[in-house]
């Protein structure tokens, strides 16, 4: 387990990016979401001991961050995906691998080799292994930064907006994996893409300016905008107050509005079943509205 209190970072410029933060992470898989500019980063950062924090206290696996034993303890357990990867494009999938398994001390050849055998099986990438990785589609590229996270069995595994650049096939190839590869390890999914969080993920938190609003089940989230997601006609959008557009379309009846509204904004709206994406927009909204009320 993954146990973070009153977790806090402020950069040298003052930018608070973490506000007394607690939160703990449990096996399987865990999404965290929030708008760009949340904090979301910064808490990976942190937990991938890349950045110390202003404040507060992380235990990963009872081991604590702050101390070199708790540094030394996690980088061994820990896969790490960063949003930006550097590779070596003149390398092959197979030679990136082995340059950084030997990284990460797997220093015996048949040991390396064992494990880039099974890594490849694992991320999809066995008929490639010869390719340089210049020639690989974006998507291939992902996978091979799973692979080398998965690269020394880690009990920990952070992937950072990893779907983002992606088109939708390989979107739903790359979360389908990542649940896969939960079993019985912790791995944290940090994105910007509700949907990737509502197919994989049975616990969510959700942050913003540094501050946690919400940690949970996808569904304790979806129940709090049950009755609150409406369709709304063209005609009687401009003249109905405090909503929150969602999304518009074309139909053949003339052009629908997807709102968010805590009252029923006209006779003629309907209501329909919230998304995962609704409750947090609505999440979102709420904590705005309270925040300019202050």
């Amino acid at each position: 387990m993954i146990e973070i209190e009153n977790l806090t970072k402020v950069y040298p410029n003052g930018k608070r990016a973490l506000n007394s933060l607690s939160l703990n992470i449990h096996e399987g898989m865990f999404g965290l979401i929030g708008p760009n500019g949340a904090g979301k980063t910064t808490l990976m950062r942190i937990l991938a001991t890349l950045l110390t924090p202003t404040a507060g206290r992380v235990l990963i696996f009872g081991k604590d961050l702050q101390t070199p034993e708790g540094k030394v303890s996690t980088r061994k357990s820990l896969g790490y995906l960063p949003q930006e990867i550097g590779f070596h494009l003149k390398l092959t999938v197979e030679q990136e691998l082995d340059y950084f398994a030997i990284l990460k001390n797997i220093t015996d050849p048949k040991d390396r080799n064992r494990q880039i055998d099974n890594v490849l099986e694992q991320i999809g990438l066995r008929s490639a292994r010869k390719e340089r990785i210049h020639t690989l589609s974006g998507g291939m590229k992902r996978r091979l930064g799973i692979g080398i996270a998965l690269l020394g069995s880690p009990k920990l595994l952070i992937v950072d907006e990893p779907t983002a650049s992606l088109d939708p096939a390989e979107r739903v190839h790359f979360r389908n994996l990542l649940f896969q590869l939960a079993g019985k390890r912790i791995v944290i999914l940090s994105t910007h893409i509700i949907e990737d969080v509502n197919q994989v993920c049975s616990d969510l938190a959700v942050i913003t300016n540094g501050n946690l609003l919400f940690h949970g089940a996808p569904e304790i989230l979806l129940s709090q905008v049950k009755g609150k997601v409406r369709i709304v006609p063209e005609s009687e959008l401009n003249a109905e107050k405090n909503l929150r557009l969602i999304s518009s379309k074309t139909t053949p009846s003339g052009t629908e509005h997807r709102v968010l509204s805590s009252e029923k904004p006209s006779h003629t709206s309907e209501n329909i079943e919230p998304t995962l994406e609704d409750a947090y927009l609505w999440l979102i909204q709420q904590t705005s509205e309270e925040s300019e009320n202050v």
